[in-house]
């Protein structure tokens, strides 16, 4: 074990954190404004995907392809809010999960009816291929570098339009009290409508960039989903900046205990069921992280803490 191969094991942790981050930063944005648990999120990914193969196929350009995934799953998460999610802000969240896990069929079985059950690919641009070197003598691909930035990029983009824009001063409003910001003549609907695409988008982002380093299938989703509701808990709901130290959190600890804790169990347990035995660990440790901060912080490290009267 190398220090280069525990560097390029951290920073494909980085990685999958950022890329994790834009998944649970729309879907925190929901869940903190407007109440909402949607599952249905995972399917906004899968079509940012299947957006961006489909059309980079078409036109021959990857990028071309980045912006129809941002732009198909925005138009995707737009007509949902007004279609669907309009109708049960005032529900509870039981008739929540069951009309978005309804929609996570719809959005399956009609991505399977239009793109076939068969999984695209998405080609890495030119641009964006080969590798640059990292310390200790290894080499790490520029796509996951570029991944990486993407997603420091967006956090900094969240942080300014939440904290330093008027449309963050009404979505952190409306995250505190809806009723008071509907009376003084902001338009909820639209600021739902809004903040739905916006969460929609980052989706689609994620979904477009994961598809050219895995294939794009149906029910892609879905794993990360849940991954993205580990993350918010881990985080506090509602925060932004507890979304961004939860994903690098999640992603560092699944990545290097997938990489550590089977060499650790080799080396002071028995070889022959030390890798299994590792691995079976390792895909818990993110759960155990879960479980350690709910102990100490029930409402997430950044979540509002309640003050009982």
């Amino acid at each position: 074990m190398t220090a280069s191969l525990i560097l390029e094991q951290l920073l494909n942790g980085v990685q999958f954190g950022v890329m994790i981050f834009l998944m649970a930063a729309g879907l925190t944005l929901v869940f903190g404004v407007m109440g909402l648990i949607n599952l249905a999120h995972g399917s906004l990914y899968m079509i940012g995907a299947f957006a961006s193969a489909a059309v980079a196929a078409f036109t021959g350009s990857f990028f071309w392809g980045l912006a129809a995934s941002l732009a198909a799953a925005a138009a995707a998460g737009v007509l949902v809010e007004a279609l669907v999610m309009r109708r049960l802000y005032d529900r509870d969240h039981l008739d929540q999960v069951l009309a978005t896990f309804a929609l996570i069929l719809i959005f399956s079985e009609g991505t399977r009816w239009v793109f076939g059950s068969f999984p695209l690919y998405l080609d890495i641009p030119e641009v964006l291929s080969g590798a640059v070197p990292i310390p200790g003598g290894g080499q790490y691909p520029v796509y996951r570098l570029c991944i990486i930035f993407v997603g420091l990029a967006v956090g900094v983009l969240l942080y300014w339009l939440i904290h330093h824009t008027r449309l963050g001063i009404r979505i952190r409003a409306g995250e505190n009290d809806r009723e008071m910001i509907d009376a003084l003549g902001v338009n909820i609907s639209k600021l739902y409508t809004a903040v739905f695409a916006i969460g929609a988008a980052l989706a689609g982002l994620a979904g477009a960039m994961v598809g050219a380093i895995q294939s794009v299938q149906v029910g892609m989703g879905e794993p990360v989903l849940i991954l993205a509701f580990v993350v918010i808990v881990i985080g506090g709901i509602g925060s932004i900046r507890g979304a961004f130290i939860g994903s690098l959190l999640v992603g560092v600890t699944d990545t290097m205990g997938r990489f550590l804790l089977p060499e650790f169990f080799r080396l002071f347990f028995d070889p022959a069921g030390a890798t299994a035995a590792g691995s079976a660990i390792a895909s818990m440790a993110i759960y155990l992280l879960m479980a350690v901060v709910l102990i100490f912080r029930p409402s997430g490290l950044f979540g509002a803490r309640r003050v009982e009267s």
